[in-house]
């Protein structure tokens, strides 16, 4: 492929196609379509189902995306497969000489991600995850006063997300879903990598880690649909994350405890209450046995939900032809896959797990769980 100047020159806009032309594909093909990101055309998308690649009469469509590959028909590709899939379709990718745009997770385990990685050996490729989320601005603004030091030092963080309600229809509208077989995981593999990436994205990533799952709790499936886990950090601090797919009409409240105050976020809410004496120093100075910090409500009205999947798209191909540091790298992407997949062998193994994770141990037991799937598939 020509160097990035080379085709900075040459390209105007950028080729895209999507492979996997599902749910979260067919959302950024109508993104791409009706013009929501410049400098940005969908020429083409792959898929195994004839139905699918029919949905868009004026995009070139193919079976699969080694013929998309060979058709040389685009510069970029969106992989947005089931997800054991991600990362033989993003090497395949990557191989091809193409910029590259996963959609989360990055791979079921930890071993498929670093596989994943590893094979982004040309650096003049664009290597970026969609974790969307990070695009808020209440999750920016929480990140610049932890990172930033605005709030001190961090105490603890409680994070209950349980409005991903699913009914069992959701379950069985797809053979592939909530199976070891063909998802690898439930809720923490579908519905929480966007809340894993923003804990490690903010908070760093822990170093020990006990999680409790229940399996098929709330609906008529083998993968977890209700978990809470303990985080413990290299700092001391602590966090809970709590998340159910079988709740409603469910939770998102997000509360940061720190020495100079409190943060809470629920949706279309940021909440900022300052200690005027950070909780430490108080505690230090006063002579009053019951005495509690004064504090002060801080005005944050961080507006909207920013650019989303959208944002994320335009940043993509704004790297490509600008060279514009990306949102998301691919290689942040990997944090998130292994805390899930941390959680999910701490509550197998009924112990505390360490960061960074053996993933051989963990592939172990995934094995063991998709040949158990197989047989109750039988």
């Amino acid at each position: 492929m020509a160097d990035w100047a080379h085709f900075s020159r040459m390209k105007k806009s950028v080729r895209i196609g999507i492979i996997g032309h599902g749910n979260i594909g067919q959302v950024h093909a109508h993104h791409l379509l009706e013009g929501k990101v410049a400098r940005a055309t969908l020429a083409a998308i792959a898929d195994t189902d004839p139905g699918r690649r029919s949905m868009l009469p004026g995009v070139a469509g193919f079976a699969d995306a080694a013929a998309l590959f060979e058709a040389k028909a685009v510069d970029a590709v969106i992989v947005a497969t089931p997800h054991y899939h991600h990362p033989v379709a993003g090497i395949a990718a990557l191989k091809a000489g193409l910029h590259v745009l996963m959609e989360k997770p990055l791979a079921v385990d930890k071993i498929d991600a670093q596989k994943l990685l590893a094979a982004h050996t040309n650096r003049r490729l664009v290597f970026a995850t969609d974790f969307n989320q990070r695009t808020d601005p209440a999750y920016q603004r929480l990140r610049e006063m932890v990172r930033g030091g605005e709030l001190g030092a961090v105490r603890r963080v409680n994070w209950t997300i349980t409005d991903w309600f699913r009914p069992h229809s959701y379950y069985a509208g797809g053979g592939w879903r909530a199976t070891w077989a063909g998802e690898g995981g439930g809720v923490l593999l579908n519905q929480s990598p966007h809340s894993l990436d923003l804990l490690q994205w903010i908070f760093g990533q822990p170093v020990r880690v006990r999680g409790f799952c229940h399996f098929g709790r709330y609906h008529p499936i083998e993968v977890e649909d209700d978990v809470t886990a303990y985080l413990e950090f290299a700092n001391g601090s602590h966090a809970t994350f709590i998340t159910s797919t079988g709740e409603a009409p469910g939770t998102n409240r997000l509360e940061v405890v720190a020495e100079n105050g409190r943060v809470v976020i629920e949706p279309g809410s940021f909440r900022h209450t300052r200690n005027k004496v950070p909780v430490a120093r108080f505690s230090r100075t006063t002579k009053d046995r019951f005495a509690k910090p004064e504090t002060v409500e801080v005005p944050v009205a961080p507006e909207g939900s920013g650019g989303q999947h959208v944002e994320i798209v335009q940043n993509f191909v704004d790297a490509i032809l600008d060279r514009r540091p990306l949102i998301a790298p691919a290689a942040e992407g990997i944090h998130a896959v292994e805390l899930a997949n941390a959680i999910l062998l701490s509550a197998w193994t009924g112990r505390t797990v360490e960061l960074p994770m053996n993933g051989t141990t963990y592939r172990r037991w995934l094995r063991r769980k998709v040949a158990e799937s197989a047989k109750l598939r039988k």
